[in-house]
């Protein structure tokens, strides 16, 4: 490790503003890689075949989630953009550029879902109607156990569809671990049901949708002020950089600045709004995915509880192809690794520590149990809850930096590093 440097990074005249200072100058990006031909060919085919089938087999709005998530896989992994990694860089530093991204993710989905909600616009026959999330003891819980699990398993539930597109073979693990935590609440459903809580508060019945925008833009704006003068105080280390091509064909093949991935990715979150009714979800799949399994060996999930209400009931009896969060789920996978082999980054990685695949099995579970409590994980609950006006969306992202704190002191027993000031990266 180098010895700390006072180093400010230099005014940046960029739409985010001056850049808040760092201790020292990231180091240089590793070298782009080569093309990775075969993955390219792989991915690229199957994701245009299944877009196909999909498209010809159960409707356009159907398909055009599938290619929704291969937008969203493809932003994903050309800006690197991890919640995981950005709320462990601001506990464990105080850098807060990764938080000033959520932002802007946070800020755009926000204009953007209030434009759709308010004008009732909606295709293939949706209506937009965003939902308030309970508030108790269940969003609570579940979002604290839910960032645990994130930061010993390596990845949020986005992040972890995005590794596993792109070759990083540990993560399998984590969306293992992820899937059993999901259908082991479904099994135990009936231990969970009944804590208490009462009904969410979703501000547009109150302030109208200008000022539920309004208010999230304000607050919003508060966050990124307040990082910024945390970060100027504790001064911490850069995040490291990745390999980027340079001119038009960074598009492909770079690194894309967060920001510019965060517009993206609230554009997409948008769409899956504008395309199905809904907010974009991630984790309801892997419980709907883990009971299909069951199913397939000769076990009976249906008959249990949490099934057996009308709409997992439904959910399960159909297909995995017109259910709309596996849709984009299998998207962004198979974007991520369209993207990754293009860059050059696709690579599957081997010889995993087993204290290092203890917390990545043991971090899904969490997950899985916390995201299922708490009814959303960081994207259905954290974007989802705020970008629509919801209150619990809020308090997810408070127990959720709580249960980050919890994450990062117990990351030393398997073996995984937590920033320090001293780092040359963060």
């Amino acid at each position: 490790m180098e010895s700390a440097v006072s180093v400010s990074a230099a005014p940046s005249s960029s739409p985010s503003g001056p850049r808040s200072p760092v201790s020292r100058e990231a180091p240089p990006a590793p070298p782009q890689g080569r093309v990775r031909v075969l993955p390219l060919t792989v991915a690229g085919l199957l994701s245009l075949a299944l877009s196909a089938y999909v498209w010809m087999a159960h409707g356009a709005q159907f398909g055009a989630l599938l290619l929704i998530g291969l937008g969203l896989g493809i932003a994903l992994f050309h800006a690197r953009f991890g919640f995981t990694s950005a709320w462990r860089q601001l506990l464990a530093v105080g850098n807060g550029e990764g938080l000033r991204a959520h932002a802007v993710l946070l800020g755009t989905a926000s204009t953007l879902i209030a434009l759709v909600v308010a004008s009732g616009a909606g295709l293939f026959g949706s209506s937009p109607s965003p939902s308030a999330g309970a508030i108790g003891l269940p969003l609570f819980a579940g979002a604290a156990l839910f960032a645990v699990g994130m930061q010993l398993g390596g990845a949020c539930a986005s992040g972890t569809l995005f590794a596993v597109g792109s070759g990083q073979s540990a993560i399998l693990l984590t969306l293992g671990g992820f899937i059993a935590g999901s259908v082991f609440y479904t099994w135990a459903f009936p231990a969970f049901d009944g804590w208490p809580e009462v009904p969410g508060v979703l501000l547009s019945d109150h302030l109208g949708w200008f000022g539920t925008w309004a208010l999230t833009i304000a607050v919003l704006a508060g966050v990124v002020a307040i990082s910024r003068v945390v970060q100027s105080r504790r001064n911490p280390p850069p995040p490291g950089a990745v390999p980027s091509a340079r001119g038009p064909v960074r598009v492909l093949r770079g690194s894309w600045p967060k920001l510019v991935g965060a517009v993206v990715l609230g554009v997409l979150a948008a769409a899956v709004m504008l395309v199905s009714g809904g907010i974009w979800g991630v984790t309801t799949a892997f419980a709907l995915w883990g009971a299909k399994v069951l199913q397939l060996v000769g076990l009976h999930p249906e008959a249990w509880e949490f099934w057996q209400s009308e709409r997992y009931a439904d959910m399960l009896a159909g297909s995995i192809w017109t259910e709309k969060t596996g849709l984009t789920n299998i998207g962004i996978i198979l974007g991520a690794a369209v993207a990754a082999a293009a860059a050059g980054a696709w690579k599957l990685h081997t010889g995993i520590p087993w204290r290092t695949a203890v917390a990545g099995v043991l971090g899904g579970l969490l997950m899985g149990i916390g995201a299922r409590l708490a009814g959303g994980c960081n994207i259905g609950a954290y974007l989802g809850g705020i970008s629509t006006g919801s209150l619990h969306g809020w308090l997810w992202a408070v127990f959720a930096l709580g249960g980050t704190w919890v994450g990062l002191k117990l990351r030393p027993l398997f073996g995984l590093t937590v920033p320090k000031p001293s780092d040359s990266v963060c």
